[in-house]
């Protein structure tokens, strides 16, 4: 991302790192930027220290593969939940919209992602072998992957995987809008589509 000549290097190289993200396109990234430029150095230094905390003490749970603090994360450790049930999400997103209905007490599973043989991502990059390791005692896995192509083909991908296993392997009932994520749904919505699974 070039700014011009008379562009100090330190900012053309924020500008480069905050296009990295994801939904940060050119402009953004130079409103960013500016932004920062402009906000107290106590403002820049708490995003900064922020940052770094997240890198140093996140990491992925051993058992469920969600984002925590503490390994195994709280979900997971915590004996009130239904230990027989999975439910398998492709982001820690998911988990937090499913979360906030209420109405899900068992375990979950995320995936880090859905199968995408145009991006090149198959069953090897995302976490189905660590689900496959945690299914002792597991009588149900809910699939609650996005009604999307690449979602469906994951939920279908995994039904085949887990039918032979004598699981019950259900999915959200589509009452969610087909091409929608998860973490947008209202918790009615969700709530409905959690009651009305169904067996593939």
């Amino acid at each position: 991302m070039e700014l011009g000549p008379v562009s100090p290097s330190p900012l053309a190289r924020l500008v480069a790192e905050f296009h990295k993200l994801p939904g940060i396109g050119p402009k953004s990234a130079q409103r960013l930027t500016y932004f920062l430029v402009r906000a107290p150095a106590e403002q820049a230094r708490s995003l900064a220290e922020a940052i770094l905390a997240v890198k140093e003490r996140v990491v992925f749970c051993s058992r469920c593969q969600n984002v925590t603090e503490g390994n195994p994360c709280a979900l997971c450790r915590d004996p009130a939940r239904d230990h027989t049930r999975i439910c398998v999400v492709e982001e820690p997103l998911d988990v937090l919209a499913l979360e906030r209905t209420g109405s899900y007490r068992g375990l979950y599973h995320v995936l880090h992602g859905v199968l995408s043989p145009m991006d090149g991502v198959g069953p090897e990059d995302l976490r189905i072998k660590e689900l496959l390791g945690r299914l002792e005692g597991v009588q149900e896995v809910i699939v609650a992957t996005n009604p999307t192509v690449e979602g469906e083909a994951t939920a279908i991908y995994l039904q085949r995987l887990l039918s032979p296993l004598g699981i019950r392997t259900t999915h959200l009932a589509r009452g969610l809008p087909a091409g929608a994520d998860l973490e947008y749904a209202d918790e009615v919505t969700l709530s409905r589509a959690l009651e009305g699974r169904q067996a593939f």
